[in-house]
């Protein structure tokens, strides 16, 4: 059985309710990101744009769609924190990214706890199960295929710090299921948890 395909180029609108993009490449781990200004004022924002991209150094990456306090922070320092966001946490990570002042610290909106990072000068999220120190490798400024830049920036970092919660280390390894990470899906308010229940296992071919 074949379905009818819908079809639209991007540049000329979707045509949609909702635009479809983020909810097909989805659901995203979500970049819960803590960052502080040159005076010292904290920030911590999620961002739905985020993944890894390197295993040796692990390198990490969001982007800001717009300027925003984390990537001016960021600019300035040279460093950030991932803060993993799950479920328990869910309701506190969506407080964060209200749309406040600069000066307005969202762990204190979010009922969060700052603490110090073993690195970096950026604190951590000291509720969550896990969490990275990264330092900035590329600030990248997103461009189109005509070379016309967007006002979208991709901030990527090495990791030089991770603090995971020891009840996740099962036998050494690490339970990714157990951490109940949420994940970002399309629309305006949709979301993924993700639980034991999703595991399947499939080893790659060998020569």
């Amino acid at each position: 059985m074949t379905d009818t395909i819908y079809s639209y180029q991007p540049a000329n609108g979707h045509g949609l309710p909702h635009d479809p993009f983020n909810a097909i490449v989805g659901p995203r781990p979500i970049g819960w990101i803590s960052s502080q200004s040159a005076d010292g004022k904290l920030n911590l924002a999620p961002y739905s744009f985020f993944n890894a991209f390197n295993y040796i150094p692990p390198i990490i990456g969001f982007c800001s769609i717009g300027r925003k306090d984390s990537l001016n922070n960021i600019e300035a320092t040279g460093e950030f924190v991932w803060n993993l966001a799950t479920r328990p946490l869910a309701e506190a990570m969506n407080q964060s990214c209200a749309p406040v002042a600069p000066d307005v610290n969202e762990f204190e909106l979010s009922g969060l706890t700052a603490v110090p990072s073993q690195i970096v000068g950026v604190p951590r999220v000291k509720e969550t199960p896990v969490a990275f120190e990264c330092k900035v490798t590329q600030i990248i400024q997103l461009q189109r295929a005509d070379q016309q830049l967007v006002p979208s920036w991709l901030i990527l970092g090495e990791v030089v710090a991770v603090h995971i919660a020891q009840s996740l280390l099962k036998d050494g390894i690490y339970d990714t299921a157990a951490a109940e990470p949420i994940l970002r899906g399309g629309g305006p308010a949709d979301y993924f948890q993700l639980g034991p229940e999703a595991l399947f296992q499939m080893y790659r071919p060998k020569a």
